[in-house]
């Protein structure tokens, strides 16, 4: 399929916002969080951890009392009580099929806040009920689900494997017919916006391919998106498509920096991020 663009550094670098002297903690963005759950609470950590080292002015995590309770350990500067966000981010470590009323409503609450949403996992569901633009991070078998939803019967229904074998194609497929931009999760990363534009990023070791990778990009992803907000009312989902090939480049070169070859776990790659921020900062400076 032509038409798709490969994203690199130079790309990244301008969809980092840097603050500026008069800048404080809410004009950085705020990013609202409703992630992980009793089952899986550390997707929350995770998303959370992944954000705060991206570059974002507050982060409002909204979530059960398991959850919540390890990201304020964790990271005690998140703020639990619920407020005015530029972003949000839904759905990591929640299982759409045992979701519990607490949960529902709160998820409810972000799709009718007016503001760009990150829709991951266990809120992929929800797509149709969000009142503002919105990119979902699916894998293969994610999409999948998600395109069987609107097949007409069940000869019509995709699977992960028809996607792993086109993902290009099936990228765009969802984008234009779901209304939402696709980050389609991979070696090759594929980020498809309804009638484009088209990226695809290739970045991160093979041992990026380890539980709660997902939940970290969720969390750079929706640090983008929270300190952009101005650019998404303007651009829309060609802004949405350009932060998305942004988080999954800065992800991939972190992995690679704390890997150097070895194998990592999700929480490794946080301690990647400031660095490859820093440097995309640094490459504009010296331009």
């Amino acid at each position: 399929m032509t038409g798709w663009q490969s994203w690199d550094e130079q790309d990244a670098a301008a969809w980092i916002a840097v603050p500026r002297d008069a800048s404080d903690k809410y004009s950085r963005g705020v990013l609202g969080v409703v992630t992980g759950s009793e089952l899986y609470p550390g997707a929350a950590v995770l998303g959370v951890e992944g954000a705060s080292r991206t570059g974002v002015g507050m982060i409002r995590y909204l979530g059960a009392d398991r959850p919540s309770d390890l990201v304020i350990r964790r990271r005690p500067e998140v703020v639990t009580a619920s407020g005015r966000v530029q972003g949000w981010l839904i759905g990591s470590g929640m299982d759409a099929t045992s979701r519990p009323d607490d949960d529902a409503h709160r998820l409810r609450a972000a799709l009718r806040d007016g503001r760009p949403l990150v829709i991951d996992a266990g809120a992929l569901d929800l797509v149709g009920q969000a009142s503002a633009p919105v990119i979902v991070t699916p894998h293969f078998r994610e999409l999948a689900t998600m395109l069987a939803t609107g097949a007409d019967d069940d000869s019509d229904a995709v699977t992960a494997d028809d996607i792993a074998a086109d993902p290009a194609g099936w990228a765009v497929r969802a984008a234009d017919s779901l209304g939402v931009t696709v980050l389609l999760k991979g070696h090759t990363t594929h980020v498809a916006a309804p009638g484009g534009p088209l990226y695809t990023v290739t970045a991160g070791p093979p041992w990026l391919a380890t539980a709660g990778s997902g939940d970290v990009l969720g969390g750079v992803l929706g640090a983008l998106v929270a300190t952009h907000a101005r650019e998404i009312d303007e651009g829309g989902h060609a802004a949405l498509a350009a932060l998305g090939a942004t988080a999954a480049w800065v992800h991939g070169r972190a992995a690679e920096r704390v890997s150097d070859g070895g194998p990592i776990v999700a929480l490794d790659i946080v301690g990647g991020l400031p660095g490859v921020v820093r440097d995309l900062v640094r490459s504009v400076g010296d331009r």
